[in-house]
């Protein structure tokens, strides 16, 4: 399994929310913009290009210790038994515009009777 497009810089990224064994099993969320399959095995992913948010006024001290803590890592294997969530991010989805694309609707039948 491998998301994300390689050397192609996408807007889109990945949040990954895990339990860290390494604190205790504090809940914690990064966000990246590639997913793969670990060499460590079936049961473990590997997180890569890591997204932190540069500059502004306020800081978030999770999300800085985290760039902290990751800054010389290239990818993070983690085990798929201590992730809770992974949500893609990205560009907003603008949905299905039916006065303009109206084929892009399916009906399907109901088992329901009409009344």
């Amino acid at each position: 399994m491998k998301t994300g497009t390689p050397g192609r810089k996408s807007r889109s990224h990945f949040v990954v929310t895990w339990k860290d064994p390494a604190q205790d099993g504090k809940v914690r969320s990064l966000k990246v913009r590639r997913i793969e399959d670990s060499e460590l095995g079936p049961t473990f992913v590997a997180l890569a290009d890591f997204v932190f948010e540069a500059g502004g006024l306020v800081i978030d001290p999770e999300e800085d210790e985290l760039r902290r803590r990751y800054a010389e890592t290239r990818r993070l294997h983690l085990s798929i038994y201590g992730i809770l969530s992974v949500e893609e991010r990205g560009a907003r989805n603008r949905g299905v515009s039916l006065e303009q694309d109206r084929g892009a609707v399916v009906f399907l039948p109901s088992d329901t009777p009409r009344r």
